[in-house]
């Protein structure tokens, strides 16, 4: 392996790692909160980010069948080139120019046939890679929404402030140190579906893919920003020595 394959390599995200580290965010999330919804949605996105892991590495390859066509395209042309002028006939009394028509018109005619076909079939190829990618960006954003549901509860003051709570406000069972933990699981998680979505940037240069991918990091991270704020606010509670119990 050269300097260059290596430099490559480094360059690059490595899906199997990123999937080993979303397996132990799960794990992690189940041994910490085993009765918590977070738990299963650390599942699910164990789920999800191996199927995309999946899909990521299938668009890297070409679609023979599609390659197969254009293959079949270019065969057709060079039999009917073949056909065209088989079917000519030169007699003698006529122009060079003349002559030189007959064989062109026909033989322009195939090769733009050719060629659009050709074209069709190589932009098919893209729309379809473009559209499987979209399609599982698309359950990634789904998720990272499904993540920041189960965070925004997690209201750091509510727990410092004491607020009196209402009828209809969510049961509140966790301390300081808890909720910073299960803040900084989403966090995590949020983290890491910015590196999945970016795996399809390297299998793909299609700038709907690019575009799409960097909306998802860009959502990701906001959402990211907003969980440090209450994690810092707990921290900073910590130093106070307040927040130690939760509140109802």
């Amino acid at each position: 392996m050269d300097f260059r394959q290596t430099k490559y390599m480094q360059m690059t995200l490595n899906a199997d790692k990123i999937i080993a580290t979303v397996d132990t965010l799960a794990q992690r999330v189940s041994e910490r909160f085993p009765e918590a919804g977070l738990s299963k949605v650390a599942k699910d996105f164990t789920k999800i980010a191996r199927k995309m892991r999946d899909d990521a590495l299938a668009l890297e390859q070409p679609n023979w069948r599609l390659r197969l066509t254009t293959f079949g395209i270019l065969a057709a042309g060079v039999i009917l080139f073949g056909f065209v002028f088989k079917e000519l006939h030169f007699s003698s009394p006529l122009p060079e120019a003349a002559t030189l028509v007959q064989i062109i018109e026909p033989a322009a005619n195939i090769a733009i046939l050719v060629a659009l076909g050709i074209a069709f079939i190589v932009s098919l190829e893209g729309r379809w890679k473009r559209k499987q990618a979209l399609v599982s960006l698309h359950s990634l954003r789904s998720m990272i929404h499904v993540i920041d549901m189960h965070q925004l509860t997690k209201d750091p003051s509510v727990l410092l402030d004491a607020i009196e709570p209402t009828a209809s406000s969510p049961k509140r069972t966790m301390g300081r140190v808890e909720i910073q933990r299960y803040l900084d699981y989403c966090s995590e998680m949020l983290s890491l579906s910015g590196k999945i979505a970016a795996l399809y940037t390297q299998s793909m240069q299609d700038q709907v893919v690019i575009e799409t991918v960097n909306e998802l990091e860009a959502l990701s991270t906001n959402l990211t920003r907003k969980i440090w704020q209450k994690i810092m606010i707990l921290d900073r509670a910590a130093s106070d020595g307040r927040g130690n119990t939760p509140s109802e």
